[in-house]
């Protein structure tokens, strides 16, 4: 009985942590049912793993693991790759009432879409996952420096795009980055507030 209340807390941090697979599980695969498929499989495997996770440790880090190794096994398993469907990178985030802000936050996630993936996931870790570039560093499986050029070259390259008029030609303001943000903060303090 003594491992009771520790399963109930392993429970309840991962049902916390669910919100961020599936927009982790989203920026990777480009595909909300994909995405939440791939976030449930991953809370399943540790569920069944959850005596090889460290108490003490990041359980995010740890699950953005799992995931991140699932996806990617996936993938090299399929021979063909498909390419990112505008009309579901629309719907991954939700922008404010504003409808200018609406066609900006569009031009954010074609923005993303754009980025190479080890670039989108590196940013999408640290900006929305709020994780250490350490932590993001093992989950990649590279230096802490090349993680930290990654977030860099993501973020200059989103800049580039959306105020460059990459994307389009009319103008751009700065508002769309910051719903960007601001929904990666609402994740954020959804997890920091259930944790």
């Amino acid at each position: 009985m003594s491992d009771k209340p520790s399963a109930d807390r392993f429970e309840a941090e991962l049902l916390a942590a669910a919100p961020f697979m599936r927009a982790f599980g989203r920026a990777l695969t480009g595909d909300v049912e994909q995405a939440e498929d791939l976030a449930q499989e991953t809370l399943l495997q540790a569920w069944r793993c959850r005596d090889q996770f460290r108490p003490g440790t990041n359980l995010r880090a740890w699950l953005s693991t799992i995931l991140r190794n699932r996806f990617y096994s996936s993938q090299r398993r399929r021979k063909w790759r498909a390419e990112y469907d505008s009309e579901i990178i629309e719907r991954t985030l939700v922008a404010p009432d504003d409808p200018s802000a609406n066609v900006e936050l569009e031009d954010v996630r074609r923005a993303l879409a754009m980025l190479p993936d080890f670039q989108r996931e590196a940013l999408i870790l640290v900006g929305a996952g709020g994780l250490a570039y350490e932590e993001v560093a093992q989950i990649m499986g590279c230096p802490v420096g090349t993680v930290k050029s990654r977030v860099r070259r993501a973020r200059d390259e989103l800049q580039a795009l959306l105020f460059g008029a990459r994307l389009a030609h009319r103008e751009r303001s700065p508002s769309a980055l910051g719903a960007l943000l601001s929904d990666f903060d609402s994740i954020r303090r959804g997890s920091a507030v259930a944790a």
